[in-house]
């Protein structure tokens, strides 16, 4: 077992939880947002499945809309990892429609005429159903660019190192047709056994999260 992991999960635990539908007002404006999921746990609370940040300043309610409303794949990778597990799990030869990135006006010239927009709204519908039923989030006011985008890495890389974060066999990512997510119990793909956080950085940790349990 991790010490740090174990650490960070009972910070984490003690914060200010959001579930859909949530305040944006009560949420940082800058950060790092921090990611749970039904039935799952580790370190005798919640499991954490998913960390993230954002690049742009005052994006982190954006991005969190992003996950929870925007119906987009292509804007939130976090709701393509969720769709790809649905399809998987319904062996949906769509998948290999939900794949492609449209983001760019020549992707979507180039492949709009082979695309069910019609099944792709559906599949998106379902996303935003999953979501919004599975998953709750806590938020760490973080301005710094460079310094959330470490705490983002790091914490990343202390969740993934553990062996007691390990998905329980309910757990809906093992659908995932992605390794990395089935293998680490995380909804993403980067960062992932890199470097974990350090005694002084859990204790800044700490002093984020106290700062926010007081607003």
């Amino acid at each position: 077992m991790s010490e740090a992991c174990s650490t960070i999960h009972q910070i984490f635990d003690r914060m200010k939880r959001f579930y859909f539908p949530f305040n944006a007002g009560e949420i940082p404006s800058d950060g790092v947002y921090v990611l749970f999921e039904r039935g799952e746990k580790a370190h005798g609370v919640d499991r954490v499945v998913r960390i993230g940040t954002h690049t742009g300043d005052n994006q982190l309610r954006s991005r969190l809309f992003q996950h929870f409303l925007k119906e987009n794949k292509d804007r939130s990778i976090f709701r393509k990892n969720i769709g790809r597990a649905l399809l998987n799990r319904d062996k949906d030869r769509f998948l290999e429609q939900w794949e492609l990135d449209l983001t760019e006006r020549k992707a979507k010239d180039r492949f709009a005429n082979g695309i069910d927009f019609m099944k792709q709204k559906e599949v998106e519908k379902r996303v935003t159903e999953h979501i919004q039923k599975n998953f709750s989030f806590i938020a760490l006011g973080i301005k710094d660019k460079a310094k959330r985008l470490e705490f983002e890495s790091k914490i990343i890389s202390t969740v993934s190192l553990c062996d007691e974060c390990r998905p329980s066999q309910a757990w809906f990512g093992l659908f995932s047709p992605k390794d990395k997510i089935k293998k680490s119990g995380l909804w993403q793909v980067n960062e992932l056994n890199k470097t974990q956080l350090n005694e002084n950085e859990i204790s800044d940790l700490q002093r984020i999260a106290n700062i926010e349990n007081k607003k």
